[in-house]
């Protein structure tokens, strides 16, 4: 019996060892590190590539989207360019946000996603990008190509849930949302990421 090529003994670590996917910036793989069920905040581990508890999340909203980011990109000086007016990112994983018809309720799944736009989010004075997807093969978004196709009520709830998810109580949240790009600014921001991600870490 022959083993698959590529073959992997040990595990790979989502960020560094998977691919950022088929036809990226148009089509990208998306690591999901939350579902729309989770009401815990949780990301890989940079040392280990395993999944660790942030923290709970403090409002009672949920994730209306899945939530994770594209692998072997990084949010550097490039990506922080792009955003008028400031002039450094979060050093994280560009995040990606998936839409999708159907629920998914487990996280640590590559899921290859289309991309149609995203979001400007400032974190405590960092850029802190949000793209915006589609599953690719899912038949109910098919025809959206861009952001601007999808109902306000969804951009609009997944605007909300990043306006608050890291209130506290008697405290003002220290991120929020500056504005929503379409999918030719997000092709960009993920272009931005990869050139990031080499220049940090090599090819």
């Amino acid at each position: 019996m022959s083993f698959p090529n590529p073959y992997y003994r040990w595990r790979p670590h989502p960020w560094h060892g998977l691919s950022a996917g088929d036809d990226p910036p148009k089509e990208v793989n998306a690591f999901i590190e939350i579902t729309p069920f989770d009401s815990m905040k949780y990301e890989v581990d940079k040392e280990t590539g395993y999944l660790r508890v942030d923290r709970p999340q403090f409002t009672s909203s949920l994730p209306p989207v899945l939530y994770g980011f594209v692998p072997r990109t990084y949010c550097g000086a490039r990506v922080a360019a792009l955003a008028e007016g400031h002039d450094r990112s979060d050093g994280d994983p560009l995040d990606i946000c998936v839409i999708s018809e159907l629920p998914f309720n487990r996280a640590e799944v590559i899921l290859p996603t289309r991309v149609i736009g995203g979001l400007k989010m400032i974190d405590r004075g960092e850029v802190d990008d949000k793209i915006i997807a589609v599953v690719r093969n899912d038949a109910f978004w098919k025809d959206v190509k861009d952001i601007s196709e999808v109902p306000e009520v969804v951009t609009q709830r997944i605007v909300h849930y990043f306006n608050t998810y890291k209130m506290t109580p008697g405290k003002k949240s220290q991120a929020h949302i500056e504005g929503i790009y379409g999918r030719e600014d997000a092709m960009g921001v993920i272009e931005a990421a990869m050139a990031d991600y080499i220049e940090a870490f090599g090819s």
